[in-house]
């Protein structure tokens, strides 16, 4: 099995100063607002454990207040851990001293922001290098490198200008452009993409899904956005009160939600596409017995299934990766599924 490249583990975040009665109550089963009534403390992340594999898109997913922006600067310690550990690489972030800390985030990570938080005084380029520049590296060697990651997400010709020309979805592409400087192991972005106007923010999803497949960088990303969640996320991991109360691939939380929660995310989504054959069962084919002609694996996916039941008259029977009969779909199960699943209302 591959390691992990991000493990996460009991991590706790209280702000106040009595952490040890705040967690002692958490344990209790109190919840997040109960806890702030009896103590006058926040609880920001509570015992949190996940795992993040190399290359992965990971989207962190929740309302307002719900922990995961807290949760994604506990990563690189912007945020400091009440406990637990942070595991990138089998080394534990939440335990390295501050000098120690600074060369490794100069080193290994780079966040990107919904502000774009960039520089006025300073041009495209000089925006593109700063990670570089306080990392040390000799102006020729970051403005060769700014330039070449400027060409990445297509602003190079916009090099010598400043933010304050630019539009908003340009503003973001130079906040990725300096962020993939450093060249990181592991990108974190928050909200990255909010700020810009539909059209703009898919053309950035699109954007950061080619360069991954370039490159296969570890991203940690916070969205409020499922769309943006479904499309970009390799898992989902879906935060309410300071806890994770779900986590798996699209697919795994459209098809098992773990509680109302969750399925309010997919109010008004059109949830049909993720769907596969295993998903599109018809009960009332139980027992039937299906031409070897007429099959398909339950992990073909909807657009595909939908081709091959309704091309024929007969039913189709599914089978799993071990060859194992789970039932069948026939054209009308298969609509009447579709119309289901569809639109969440």
């Amino acid at each position: 099995m591959q390691q992990p490249k991000v493990s996460v583990r009991s991590l706790y975040k209280i702000f106040g100063n009595n952490i040890a009665e705040a967690q002692k109550l958490l344990a209790q089963g109190l919840s997040k607002d109960e806890v702030f009534s009896k103590t006058g403390h926040v609880v920001g992340v509570n015992n949190v454990s996940f795992d993040v594999a190399p290359g992965d898109i990971y989207v962190l997913m929740g309302l307002s207040g719900s922990g995961k922006s807290t949760l994604i600067r506990l990563i690189n310690r912007l945020v400091e851990p009440s406990s637990g550990s942070i595991n990138i690489d089998g080394e534990d972030i939440a335990a390295l001293p501050p000098h120690a800390l600074v060369k490794w985030r100069r080193r290994r990570v780079a966040m990107v922001f919904q502000s774009f938080a960039l520089m006025p005084h300073r041009s495209v380029l000089d925006n593109a290098a700063f990670g570089l520049e306080m990392a040390g590296t000799p102006r020729k060697a970051r403005e060769e490198r700014a330039m070449a990651v400027l060409s990445q997400v297509g602003l190079q010709t916009y090099a010598g200008k400043y933010p304050a020309q630019l539009s908003g979805g340009m503003q973001q592409r130079v906040g990725l452009a300096r962020a993939l400087a450093v060249d990181p192991d592991i990108l974190l972005m928050d909200e990255a993409f909010s700020a810009l106007d539909p059209l703009k923010r898919v053309e950035m999803q699109s954007l950061m899904l080619d360069l991954q497949r370039e490159h296969r960088r570890t991203v940690i990303f916070v969205s409020h956005d499922l769309e943006e969640a479904l499309r970009i996320g390799s898992r989902i991991g879906i935060m309410e009160g300071g806890n994770l109360v779900q986590e798996g691939t699209a697919h795994e939380i459209i098809t098992r939600p773990a509680n109302d929660y969750v399925r309010r995310f997919f109010k008004g989504v059109d949830t049909s596409r993720y769907l596969t054959a295993g998903d599109l069962l018809d009960p009332s084919l139980q027992g039937h017995t299906f031409s070897d002609h007429h099959r398909m694996s339950s992990r073909t996916p909807l657009p595909e299934a939908m081709k091959i039941v309704l091309g024929i008259e007969h039913p189709v029977g599914v089978f799993d990766e071990t060859n194992r009969l789970l039932g069948g779909i026939s054209a009308r199960s298969l609509l009447q599924k579709i119309a289901q699943e569809a639109r969440h209302v």
